[in-house]
């Protein structure tokens, strides 16, 4: 995990905005016309098993972009890290495909030994889901399977793409709703350029203590590194108004920074 670092918006006296990063993308008719891209970064072979019987599941519910055309757009678009995207690169490599939500698979079959079961293997799928249109991580899934020889790991983990596609389909829906009828954020203005005049009087929000985000168990057993950045909107009392994450990595890290933020008092 990288020392912690984060990202935070903020309400002053006027309104202000400060950015702080934390370390370790008729309605019915709508619905149905989701265009998803399904994409591999790392090209393990287990991931593009996955992705293609994930595609094969979800034609039936979306639209789903040609994977090679997928691909294509995305590395003119690629960022440093697919799977810790800021929410800019997300809605970039979003247009640059033309979908309205982008599929990352990350599959992989490990060795596994436990005492009193010894060596095993487990086959697991870990899914993001993200808004081209927000660029925000709408859903994020670990999908795991067991078993004595690798390929039975492989096969049982593939055999439940039917049941992740519905999940992905439910989550796309929900979050289409929500975008559509998300209101506009209120005027917050941008923190004045350092050395400006604006910055002479200029106070940045505090905390009076920081709060070290918990590194989960699952990043820790999945060796994650990733950086999370979020968004806070603060008022001139330093009552926590809103949080939005705007740099995700999943592995419940996203809501570990959220908690964190919310747990420091503000002045």
């Amino acid at each position: 995990m990288r020392s912690p670092s984060f990202t935070i918006r903020s309400k002053s006296k006027k309104a202000g905005l400060l950015l702080l990063p934390f370390s370790f993308f008729l309605f019915s008719f709508a619905a149905a016309a989701q265009r998803v891209a399904i994409l591999t970064p790392g090209n393990s072979d287990l991931s593009k098993v996955v992705a293609e019987s994930l595609s094969e599941a979800l034609s039936t519910r979306l639209k789903v972009i040609d994977s090679d055309l997928s691909q294509a757009a995305f590395d003119s678009k690629k960022p440093t890290d697919p799977f810790n995207m800021t929410a800019a690169e997300a809605k970039r490599a979003g247009a640059a495909i033309g979908c309205d939500q982008l599929i990352f698979v990350r599959a992989a079959n490990q060795r596994r030994n436990a005492s009193g079961r010894g060596e095993y293997y487990e086959a697991y799928a870990v899914i993001y889901v993200v808004s081209s249109r927000t660029g925000r991580l709408i859903h994020w899934a670990l999908h795991k399977t067991e078993a004595k020889v690798p390929a039975v790991a492989a096969k049982l983990l593939n055999d439940t793409t039917p049941i992740i596609a519905a999940e992905i389909k439910i989550k796309i829906d929900a979050a289409a709703k929500a975008e559509v009828a998300e209101a506009p954020l209120s005027f917050m203005e941008e923190p004045p350029e350092a050395n400006s005049p604006n910055a002479k009087n200029f106070v940045a929000p505090i905390p009076f203590r920081r709060i070290k985000p918990e590194y989960t168990a699952e990043a820790a057993f999945y060796e994650v590194t990733a950086t999370v950045e979020i968004m806070v909107d603060l008022d001139a009392a330093g009552k926590v108004l809103r949080t939005e994450i705007v740099r995700w990595a999943g592995y419940g890290l996203d809501e570990s920074v959220e908690r964190a933020v919310r747990q420091m008092n503000w002045r």
